[in-house]
């Protein structure tokens, strides 16, 4: 069995807990207006690996895990490759590294299902909460994600939600307490992380001769974010 993958980070920080090895998965079904790696979309286009070939990857960064690192599937959308996720997550659990499993939530099928099987934490991304949107900036319906959440609070798996807070699209308190409900009302999530939209993702779009198709929206203030971030910490 081989994945098609895009690239690799060794030694990433911001991708789950501690210091992580970071897998990006070539293609992805959705087409998000604020997506920062467009050349990880088409499917195929990546170069192929042996779940054995990226755990020997794996295993050269481990000394720098310490406690809480591990491995990190992203994309891309790692769940179009399902079957090949959890072989290397079932390789990685045999060295007892911490798995971490990066996604949009997007698909469900028994491959989802079997990769579920061997994953400690999943950031999982609710980019707005309502369906229109989901529809119109993402190419799917809230439903899936949601359904996703449920699965994964079926199988009591912790589970981080994060959303991109772009100005004027989702950056209202509504937005924020409706994200603050879908926290509540499934237990498996034990963190919510805003996180500002940039657009330093802008030069990979040019260079592909694409439009990027939220240039037109400016970052959050620091004061916006730091507004939100209490909305969402309040009892």
């Amino acid at each position: 069995m081989t994945g098609s993958l895009h690239s690799f980070q060794s030694l990433g920080t911001v991708d789950g807990p501690g210091v992580r090895f970071v897998v990006f998965f070539q293609g992805c079904p959705l087409r998000c207006g604020c997506c920062h790696n467009p050349d990880t979309r088409e499917m195929g286009a990546g170069k192929p690996f042996t779940p054995k070939e990226v755990l020997e990857k794996v295993l050269r960064c481990r000394s720098y895990f310490g406690k809480d690192g591990g491995i990190t599937l992203s994309g891309g959308e790692p769940l179009m490759q399902a079957a090949f996720a959890k072989e290397l997550f079932a390789l990685c659990k045999e060295e007892g590294i911490h798995t971490c499993l990066d996604t949009s939530g997007c698909l469900w099928n028994e491959d989802v299902e079997e990769l579920l099987a061997v994953t400690d934490l999943v950031l999982l991304d609710i980019k707005y909460t309502n369906d229109q949107d989901y529809q119109q900036y993402v190419g799917c319906s809230m439903e899936q994600p949601l359904h996703f959440l449920t699965e994964l609070n079926k199988r009591k798996i912790p589970t981080t939600l994060r959303q991109v807070i772009i100005p004027p699209l989702n950056d209202g308190e509504e937005n924020i307490l409706r994200l603050k409900e879908i926290g509540k009302a499934h237990s498996c999530v034990n963190k919510i992380e805003l996180l500002p939209f940039r657009k330093i993702c802008e030069s990979k779009y040019e260079n592909m001769g694409i439009p990027f198709p939220f240039a037109k929206y400016d970052s959050p203030t620091k004061e916006k974010m730091s507004a939100l971030q209490a909305l969402l910490d309040a009892e």
